[in-house]
């Protein structure tokens, strides 16, 4: 039998892999998650997505392993998760009335192969007063995400428009994540 891991601890990608009904389980990694400032968004991703799968599949050598990584990028400057309240404030005026360009990527590692991937959406946020940033703040949901908000939260309120993989904003993109699991082997249930 198959063994398939998720090599994150982010309930969102738990919870998108577990509306597919398939059986997985989760080992998250504690990796370094410092990258070359040269690299582009999507590199970056690709890089930090590769480290958290090589580091599970190492411990599950047999196993079919993926690692994901997201980031929010404004004007070329790649925005991490906020280290405090003024931090997620600042993020979040700075996203108010603009677009920006999310960016997941996406390491399945599998007992025969690796296959790297990201997926690129852009999002536009409302003109967001003081109240508006304040009362998102206070729901506690900016603070464990990349860009200070969660689309599939509170912060769905935020976003005025999508181009783009919903899912992969929300930090999996799953059909193309399927897609690249049964390339490296993996057998769906509902594909058989």
């Amino acid at each position: 039998m198959q063994n398939l891991i998720l090599a994150s601890s982010s309930p969102r990608r738990k919870e998108l892999l577990e509306n597919l009904h398939i059986t997985f389980e989760v080992s998250s990694s504690d990796v370094d998650e410092n990258f070359d400032p040269e690299l582009t968004p999507g590199e970056i991703v690709m890089e930090l997505s590769s480290r958290k799968a090589k580091a599970v599949s190492m411990q599950h050598p047999n196993s079919f392993v993926i690692g994901a990584d997201t980031i929010v990028v404004l004007d070329e400057i790649v925005l991490g998760k906020p280290k405090d309240r003024a931090d997620a404030y600042s993020m979040i005026k700075n996203l108010s009335g603009k677009e920006h360009s999310v960016y997941t990527g996406v390491t399945i590692v599998a007992p025969e192969n690796e296959i790297k991937f990201y997926v690129k959406s852009d999002v536009v946020f409302w003109e967001l007063s003081d109240e508006e940033i304040n009362a998102y703040i206070d729901t506690g949901e900016p603070f464990d995400k990349a860009g200070a908000y969660g689309i599939q939260g509170f912060g769905s309120m935020l976003v005025k428009k999508i181009d783009g993989d919903y899912f992969s904003v929300m930090g999996l993109p799953i059909s193309k994540t399927v897609r690249e699991l049964r390339n490296a082997g993996y057998v769906m249930p509902f594909s058989k």
